[in-house]
């Protein structure tokens, strides 16, 4: 189906291709969760920056004006990062103006403050570009989806699974203490602590608690610096210098020392299947992460009938 816009890659200073994507569409150039263009390249419209994980390049796109991202995500790249942000924000929910084109943005519940955006071309196609999801209920139908594949290997056990929410709630009241990325994961330990009750204070090591004081606000309740709480929640390498012995790294890995206690902030295989079902999309490009996850899932929705392609197929670039 011709819907007058086209999925391409920049060719980075190195020779090599630049990491996502962007979409090329009327006159316009949106860069999807990718790195900064150098001032010789093409530059894009806008970086949509869906939130601030690393393998995402918000770290890069940050300091452009032309940047697009949450306040709860820009305010995590410059903790992250310790660099001021220069780009534009939005309340998740609202729309923003590229030039004439309206951007609406939806909650993927993936971090706190990460956004799925959509908008429609000049023939009225509808694209939406989902970065990672946990929870796709909010997110729209449309006629192209550029989808993440994290957990999309149909072929893989490990990418069906379930939260195990039993096992986190007999941990913590045995006293336990969690392993947890900062951004994101600990965010959301610290929330379900919460929803299970638990009322004391919570140690942290330093950029976990100020990016949970950050985007948290008062539902975090009471924090504290590393063993300064009942129990603690912290980056999985800062795990040795928890007190006690009681301690678990919340993950779906499995080469790990610690004992682990499954708990991810994406969709699992059935999930992603079940999002796609939901949007009803005509045609989707699976643009995250590279390499085979996303070629075996783009090969898995063709299958079933769904034209289906991914990043690492696109022949298109800009320099």
């Amino acid at each position: 189906m011709d819907y007058c816009f086209e999925p391409v890659r920049r060719i980075n200073s190195r020779g090599g291709r630049a990491p996502h994507l962007s979409i090329r569409f009327d006159s316009h150039l949106f860069s999807i969760d990718t790195s900064r263009s150098p001032k010789a390249c093409v530059q894009p419209d806008a970086y949509l920056i869906t939130h601030a994980h690393s393998d995402h390049y918000g770290k890069s796109a940050m300091l452009s004006p032309k940047a697009i991202a949450s306040v709860e995500t820009a305010r995590a790249l410059e903790i992250r990062y310790d660099r001021e942000y220069k780009g534009r924000t939005f309340r998740v929910g609202e729309s923003i103006m590229v030039d004439d084109v309206e951007i609406k943005t939806y909650s993927t519940g993936h971090t706190i403050g990460s956004t799925a955006f959509s908008w429609q071309t000049e023939t009225g196609a509808s694209i939406l570009v989902t970065g990672d999801v946990k929870d796709y209920s909010a997110l729209p139908h449309c006629d192209f989806l550029v989808s993440e594949a994290n957990y999309g290997d149909p072929y893989d056990p490990s990418c069906i699974f379930d939260d195990d929410l039993a096992a986190f709630s007999e941990a913590l009241e045995s006293g336990a203490s969690f392993g947890a990325y900062a951004f994101g994961k600990a965010q959301r330990a610290v929330a379900l602590m919460r929803a299970m009750g638990f009322k004391d204070e919570i140690g942290m090591d330093s950029q976990s608690l100020v990016l949970t004081q950050e985007l948290m606000k008062d539902s975090a309740g009471p924090l504290v610096p590393l063993n300064g709480g009942t129990t603690n929640v912290v980056t999985p390498w800062n795990l040795p210098l928890v007190r006690g012995r009681n301690k678990f790294f919340l993950t779906g890995r499995r080469d790990t020392s610690y004992p682990t206690i499954q708990l991810s902030d994406h969709l699992d295989f059935r999930g992603l299947m079940k999002m796609i079902e939901h949007i009803s999309p005509q045609e989707v490009l699976v643009y995250h992460p590279e390499g085979e996850r996303a070629s075996l899932l783009a090969h898995h929705l063709q299958q079933c009938g769904l034209m289906t392609t991914s990043l690492d197929l696109i022949e298109s670039f800009v320099h």
